[in-house]
């Protein structure tokens, strides 16, 4: 079972190396690429704070986040939430590098780098030359972001998860029709291994007569006509003349 956590953050800067610090969390919950329903949010009072570029970008202010819990005391939570899956980012440097700086803080270790995947990256790959905010992935995509007039962490990781959904092949990679394939290719497979070369496949149940007892009776009679010796008389069944 493959477990993968869309993640997002929202910050009172750019830059966790000179002291900004996460006040949003939105996290989405995928088990094969499907969203479970799950989900983890949380708003986070940075004890500093909002630079005035960030608060134009999301809309957080100090006054709504100063009665927010701290990351420290929602740390181990969201620790467990992310813990064992493999986290679906846009931008991942951007945010694994907030979370990193947090999870310093309170002695928790670090997101390790093989557990991360960058859409920012995958779409680039896959879409040289053109732009690939989240915005313009979902015009790409057709995907529906017009509540988007803020970035906000939940509604973003909701979004992204579409979008990723998206750049691994569409909303039909996998809805269980591999097993049934494989399943099929099996039954024809033995059944091929247990049937002889030249052994035609017999249906189960016979097909009704295609012609009328008195066409039978006529081609029965014109065959008498032909004598004993007629090869015609070798397909007649018995009990037919």
């Amino acid at each position: 079972m493959l477990r993968e956590i869309v993640l997002d953050t929202e910050t009172t800067g750019v830059d966790a190396l000179k002291g900004d610090r996460i006040v949003e969390i939105g996290c989405v919950e995928l088990l094969n690429h499907i969203p479970t329903g799950r989900h983890y949010h949380v708003y986070i009072n940075p004890q500093r704070p909002v630079s005035r570029g960030a608060f134009e970008v999301h809309g957080l202010s100090d006054e709504f986040l100063a009665d927010k819990p701290t990351f420290e005391s929602i740390a181990r939570e969201f620790h467990a939430f992310i813990a064992d899956a493999k986290l679906v980012i846009h931008n991942a440097a951007f945010d694994v590098g907030f979370i990193d700086m947090e999870f310093g803080r309170v002695g928790l270790p670090r997101v390790v780098p093989e557990d991360v995947i960058d859409t920012l990256s995958m779409a680039r790959r896959k879409h040289p030359g053109a732009s690939n905010s989240l915005d313009a992935l979902c015009a790409r995509y057709g995907i529906d972001n017009s509540r988007r007039t803020k970035h906000g962490a939940l509604l973003d990781a909701e979004i992204l998860a579409e979008v990723y959904i998206e750049l691994i092949g569409g909303k039909q990679a996998d809805l269980g029709f591999g097993v049934t394939e494989t399943v099929t290719t099996l039954a024809v497979s033995t059944r091929s291994a247990t049937r002889r070369p030249h052994e035609a496949l017999q249906r189960p149940i016979a097909l009704p007569p295609s012609i009328t007892q008195a066409e039978r009776s006529a081609h029965t009679a014109f065959i008498a006509e032909l004598g004993e010796s007629a090869l015609w008389r070798e397909y007649i069944s018995p009990g037919a003349e």
